[in-house]
């Protein structure tokens, strides 16, 4: 039975849904999931996570993340990306000193205005499932960080290279298109490719054609306790506070309150733990049942 984690480097035109069924197939399992959605366009890092693994998602997919987005101004489009149909075109005046100029308002902590193009639902439909229909209904606007923001590099007099690292739920496509707005000549994304996610990098991803290729694609997997890896160690000494544990009892301990890794004396990954005046309960589990 596989389980672990696999950092994709997803490639362009493969949905992350793609990804998963591409690899349920490779591992031979069922339960499998991934840590952020990444456009068809976009490529990049894509943790997917696999077997037992799968309950480490929720953790994952809250993290920052980090992007290379190209922005293409002059142009405006119905996706807010190269991929949608031009709704407006303009003659672009400005130049890399007026970009630099506009960026510090799309710092830190802002709203952003969801695309229609998007998953998010509105009583109980897909907001790009209207859009498909021509109908815009209204959205309201959502709160998002930008942790950085910054221009890596110019390919031409309308073409712009952006390090955006952000949190959860910010739409890369719509920055791009709101940059253009402020500017006043429209700007739209022609590229993604996230850099980071879940606190992996493009470093540790490796490509599908990796996976099919292995002689034994299990051997690519990380440890679930890989994405814990911040958090400190605690050995359970007892096989008594370690069948506590297994019962999702409270475990007594003298140790200093926090949150732990935990693993018993063979070393076998437990769970996420929170210790709290003397009393350790479980976050969540990831020992086999």
């Amino acid at each position: 039975m596989a389980n672990g984690i696999l950092i994709v480097d997803k490639p362009a035109g493969w949905t992350s849904h793609d990804v998963v069924a591409k690899l349920r197939g490779c591992f031979h399992v069922r339960r499998i999931g991934h840590a952020g959605t990444l456009d068809p366009m976009a490529t990049g890092v894509l943790p997917v996570f696999i077997g037992r693994a799968t309950r480490a998602v929720e953790f994952a997919a809250e993290g920052e993340k980090e992007y290379l987005a190209g922005l293409r101004l002059g142009t405006v489009t119905d996706t807010q990306d190269t991929t949608g149909t031009i709704l407006e075109t303009h003659p672009v005046q400005v130049d890399r000193d007026a970009l630099e100029a506009v960026l510090p308002q799309f710092r830190g902590d802002i709203l952003q205005i969801p695309p229609m193009y998007s998953a998010i639902k509105r009583q109980g439909q897909k907001l790009y499932e209207l859009a498909r229909r021509g109908q815009e209904v209204e959205r309201d606007p959502r709160p998002i960080t930008i942790h950085a923001l910054e221009i890596v590099d110019q390919h031409s007099p309308t073409d712009y290279l952006l390090r955006v690292a952000c949190s959860k739920g910010t739409y890369v496509r719509t920055l791009c298109h709101d940059i253009g707005q402020v500017l006043g000549c429209g700007g739209t994304m022609f590229s993604l490719r996230r850099t980071k996610a879940a606190g992996f990098s493009c470093e540790e991803a490796i490509t599908l054609e990796q996976v099919q290729a292995a002689p034994d694609p299990t051997a690519l997997l990380l440890p679930v306790d890989a994405y814990f890896a911040g958090y400190p160690i605690l050995l359970l000494k007892t096989a008594s506070a370690e069948k506590k544990l297994r019962n999702g009892n409270t475990v007594t301990l003298d140790i200093p309150d926090g949150t732990y890794r935990v693993y018993n004396r063979q070393k076998e990954f437990l769970a996420l733990a929170r210790q709290e005046q003397g009393r350790m309960t479980t976050i969540k589990s990831f020992f086999e049942v």
